[in-house]
């Protein structure tokens, strides 16, 4: 196989790996509606079991930078594979909440190292395009996790035989990336395809511990924390508050997901035309306008309308913020500056979904007005992180 051919399948791994990331990210707060009342447990226990998982999430991105300097990328892509398989077959003979702790255990450390990871290598390799498609296959695998939920819970399956599904999917996953293990070995460091980024006048300067490096982590906690407190608590926000079909819910939670992912496709054909910088603060921006509309819609349609609203201005956020590290900051601190950032992402992540839980055992229409406080922190600080590092 020419270099070529072996440098785009890797390409094609690596998309599969960040798949296999979203795969269960979608699918908790879809079924929780009907986990609580069935194990007999208080609504707002899923924001503490989402805390758990993603501290360790947190735990494992923090430590990535020494896990994939041990043991190189591939290897640890195809462990997390075999981890997330396990928490959701866990997740599938759960009948108490110590089953449901326990599952989070593979479930999160599974996530943290092959983030980092993956986002690192395609920082310094491919292009933007390929960053905003990288994370649009996150997508994928966060939209087909609630699809196949809405098909278990419209049948005699439930939510056991969504979860064993998912399970059986991502063992799949892990066989290809035990036979295309090889490919990581045989790419040399440096990718035929370097991202297509101009170089700039002035080299960046700035460190992992400066105010920008510290600044672009509570970004990322913040992005996080909004979009997964929006996908975990839609769906009981929709059905408890409002009177939704859980299977309707479920559509909605998977049309917010599917627009995340249907925006880094189209992200990806633009983002060398508009550039990177305004594509996240015009994001930003839309979703706050779908988040004030979800706090007023009184539909199904209005509901799903705001949700793909918010996950239309959220898709670019992400990837573009991790493809701008090479541009903001000096060559030494771009991989510890993108571990961190796996890392606040995860810590956010537990935060907000915690509190929305602590307001759900109140009321769940503060939830909604959580979310939009969240977006609006979220663009002062992109906006502020601009100022202190231009371009150039």
């Amino acid at each position: 196989m020419d270099q070529k051919r072996r440098t785009y399948l890797l390409l094609a791994v690596i998309y599969l790996g960040y798949m296999s990331l979203g795969l269960p990210d979608g699918t908790f707060g879809v079924v929780w509606p009907k986990i609580y009342p069935e194990l007999n447990l208080p609504v707002g226990l899923a924001g503490v079991i989402t805390t758990v998982g993603t501290m360790l999430t947190a735990t494992a991105g923090f430590s990535s930078g020494w896990i994939i300097a041990r043991w190189r990328t591939g290897p640890v892509v195809l462990v997390s594979g075999l981890l997330t398989a396990t928490g959701l077959l866990m997740l599938a003979q759960a009948n108490n909440a110590v089953w449901l702790f326990a599952a989070v255990v593979p479930l999160g450390l599974g996530a943290g190292a092959v983030d980092a990871g993956l986002n690192g290598y395609v920082a310094r390799h491919y292009s933007g395009r390929h960053m905003n498609w990288l994370h649009a296959c996150w997508g994928l695998g966060a939209m087909s996790g609630p699809l196949v939920m809405a098909s278990a819970l419209a049948s005699s399956r439930g939510w056991r035989g969504g979860y064993f599904v998912l399970g059986l999917a991502q063992l799949g996953l892990a066989v290809v990336f035990l036979l295309t293990l090889r490919l990581w070995s045989r790419v040399p460091e440096r990718a035929v395809e370097k991202a297509n980024r101009p170089v700039p006048i002035r080299p960046p300067t700035h460190l992992a511990n400066s105010f920008a490096g510290w600044l672009s982590a509570i970004i990322f906690a913040l992005y996080v924390a909004v979009e997964l407190t929006t996908g975990l608590w839609a769906s009981s926000i929709l059905v408890v508050a409002r009177g939704v079909a859980p299977e309707s819910a479920a559509i909605c939670v998977m049309a917010f997901y599917g627009a995340i992912t249907g925006g880094r496709i189209l992200v990806g054909f633009v983002v060398g035309l508009l550039g990177a910088r305004a594509l996240v603060t015009g994001g930003a921006c839309t979703a706050l306008l779908g988040a004030f509309i979800f706090n007023y819609s009184g539909t199904t349609i209005m509901a799903a309308t705001a949700l793909i609203l918010i996950g239309l201005g959220f898709a670019p956020v992400y990837p573009c913020l991790m493809h701008e590290v090479p541009r903001r900051f000096a060559p030494e601190a771009v991989q510890t500056v993108i571990g961190r950032q796996s890392g606040a992402a995860s810590l956010g992540a537990g935060f907000l979904p915690a509190v929305a839980g602590w307001l759900a055992q109140k009321s769940l229409d503060g939830i909604p007005w959580l979310i939009v406080g969240g977006v609006i922190a979220l663009i002062g600080c992109i906006r502020l992180l601009d100022r202190v590092t231009p371009s150039h």
